[in-house]
């Protein structure tokens, strides 16, 4: 039991140890405003001792000796320190807090970049929402620690130093019996705050949880509605909102009781005050002006231990936030592979997959042994059922997965070795649920090239047939699409993104059931932009619409995770096998025309659409 406590332990250590060196980065960072912040602190509360410190010659001086001429002086000495103490508080409020803000946007920065640079599979296992927490709220505890907050701790613990210089002076007896209650004080905040810290780090998993719950909702509102699950959406949330509460209660409570303790510790250290303080002064050995001063001292050193409460825990606060963005800073990015740095200018798109095997999870494997090549301005289809593997090979095309045996092999180089950035400026790719940003037509697809003209844009839109429907808007091309292009149709959005594909010039495209959820009128506009954006390029296409695939170089059909068959669509037929059980399957024989009995069977031909000029390379 002992040694697993041990182990439980050191990692908490360690965790603490980087995050008070990134602390210390951060603040070292911000050095320059912190000392000009801590100068200002130091003017604002030694201003703010002119009020205590003459309370004693008010009451001997003016007061005891009636000396009136200096009462004047004493009045313009407190009205020039709170002048003083307002205009250093305004200033250090001012200077620290831009520099808690510019820190705050550079972490949130930093932790974008991470985490737009992690591998795919990063994705897959965390919620957006969640991730958008860690960007947004994560970073908003450092201002405790670059803002005001530290400062403010600096200043109090130098107040009280030069309190308690003062009170030694005035009663030394008095004021150890008070450094005792308060020491005792501090250790307890000691230890509440590493009882605290836990919580507040609880609370950013428990938010970040419950807001990738309501992007999910949100973004699926026409599922949730289509199937009147409102009810069951409101009971999700509401289970994390309560979870946020009793998290969010014990906090209170924690907070809560160390401020009834500050009660207690200014009640225990009046009563000391009280007893010992009027026993001395009826002894002599402390006039009156000494009493009334050594109050508002005992303040002055009680109040900063009281702002430790409070700037304690919004420093806890800050280290859980400083512990998740170490988590994901800590992360390895897909640049950051040392295998990856051979450079790639140019890409004619010859790929070959040599002996690719690949697995999600251990012991189940997605592909297994894949061996194909589709050579440069070819066209390559996958077909087989769903859980195949077509999508699978299409991420290993696209680099987002590395295969765990054999090698992908592009113009002749081992895909791993190069890098991520130069290969993908060479990829289009058109999906089956294309995803549009809320943004216009026109920004959309320029997306992929965005130093394009717009002559280029709508060159690119018109060879996707994208100005069928544009003329239809009053503001052509500049029509806003809403969020992921809501106010499109589907056939409009995949015309969109085509035109993208398209601007994008790309040596290699991928087409994952670009034309599967369409209507036939669509298909048919859609297959004219896909002709034309595959001629010269190395296309991989996935389609269950076999019709949309007989013109391709070769047919990969897969079944769990192997290439069962290969060939042209003809020659596949011709063979009667798995490709021709699809088929068949696809194409009831009542619809199917005879040719050549005996040999194959194929559908009646479509008439074939209008021939476009070739697709403009570097556009």
């Amino acid at each position: 039991m002992a040694e697993a406590e041990k182990k439980s332990k050191k990692p908490l250590r360690e965790r603490l140890d980087i995050a008070w060196r990134e602390a210390a980065e951060l603040v070292w960072a911000r050095r320059r405003r912190l000392f000009l912040g801590l100068l200002l602190m130091l003017v604002s509360r030694a201003a703010g001792m002119v009020l205590p410190a003459s309370s004693k010659y008010l009451v001997d001086e003016v007061i005891g000796q009636r000396r009136l001429e200096l009462l004047g002086w004493l009045a313009a000495a407190v009205g020039l320190a709170t002048v003083i103490q307002a205009v250093a508080a305004f200033g250090l409020s001012q200077l620290l807090g831009v520099a808690a803000q510019r820190s705050i946007t550079d972490i949130r920065k930093r932790v974008e970049q991470r985490l737009a640079r992690l591998p795919i599979s990063y994705f897959d296992e965390n919620k957006s929402g969640a991730l958008i927490s860690r960007v947004m709220s994560d970073a908003e505890g450092i201002r405790n620690l670059v803002g005001t907050g530290l400062v403010e701790l600096a200043g109090s613990l130098m107040t009280a130093v030069a309190a308690v210089s003062v009170l030694f002076w005035l009663n030394w007896r008095l004021t150890l019996i008070n450094l005792v209650v308060l020491v005792t004080f501090t250790a307890l905040l000691g230890f509440a705050f590493s009882r605290l810290r836990p919580l507040f780090r609880q609370r950013r998993e428990i938010f970040a949880e419950l807001s990738g719950r309501l992007a999910e909702a949100f973004g699926g509102i026409r599922i949730v509605k289509a199937y009147t699950a409102e009810k069951r959406e409101e009971r999700q949330f509401a289970r994390g909102a309560h979870r946020l509460f009793r998290n969010v209660a014990k906090t209170m409570t924690a907070v809560s009781a160390m401020g009834a303790a500050s009660t207690l510790v200014i009640g225990a250290v009046g009563i000391a005050m009280m007893w010992m303080g009027g026993r001395a002064v009826l002894a002599g050995e402390m006039t009156l002006g000494d009493f009334v001063m050594y109050v508002f001292f005992t303040g002055l050193l009680a109040i900063p231990f009281l702002q430790i409460a409070a700037i304690g825990s919004q420093l806890a606060e800050a280290f859980a936030g400083l512990d998740r963005i170490r988590e994901v800073l800590g992360l390895a990015t897909e640049d950051e592979d040392p295998a990856r740095r051979e450079p790639l200018a140019g890409l004619r798109g010859d790929v070959v997959f040599d002996g690719v095997s690949f697995a999600y999870k251990p012991d189940k494997p997605v592909l297994r042994g894949i061996s194909f090549r589709a050579p440069a301005g070819t066209t390559t289809a996958l077909v087989g059922p769903s859980g195949s593997g077509k999508s699978t090979l299409i991420g290993l095309v696209m680099a987002f997965h590395s295969p765990q045996a054999g090698r992908i092999l592009v113009d002749g180089k081992d895909l791993r070795t190069l890098r991520l950035r130069d290969y993908r400026r060479h990829l289009g790719v058109v999906m089956q649920d294309n995803f549009l940003f809320d943004g216009t037509i026109a920004e959309n697809i320029a997306y992929s090239k965005p130093a394009a003209s717009r002559a280029e844009v709508e060159a690119a839109g018109a060879i996707a047939h994208c100005d069928e429907f544009v003329r239809g808007f009053e503001k052509g091309y500049d029509t806003v699409v809403g969020e992921r292009g809501v106010k499109l149709s589907g056939g409009q959005r995949q015309r969109v993104a085509i035109a993208r594909a398209i601007l994008a010039d790309p040596a290699i495209l991928i087409l994952d059931e670009a034309t599967s959820s369409l209507d036939s009128e669509s298909e048919g506009l859609i297959q004219d932009g896909l002709r034309a954006l595959r001629r010269g390029r190395t296309t991989f296409v996935i389609a269950h619409r076999l019709s949309t695939i007989r013109s391709a170089d070769q047919i990969l059909v897969l079944e769990q995770g192997e290439i069962v068959e290969r060939g042209t669509h003809g020659a596949l037929l011709a063979r009667g096998g798995r490709y021709r059980e699809l088929h068949d399957r696809q194409y009831r024989l009542e619809e199917d025309v005879y040719v050549n009995p005996g040999e194959e069977l194929v559908p009646e031909p479509e008439p074939e659409a209008p021939v476009l000029p070739a697709a403009p390379r570097r556009l």
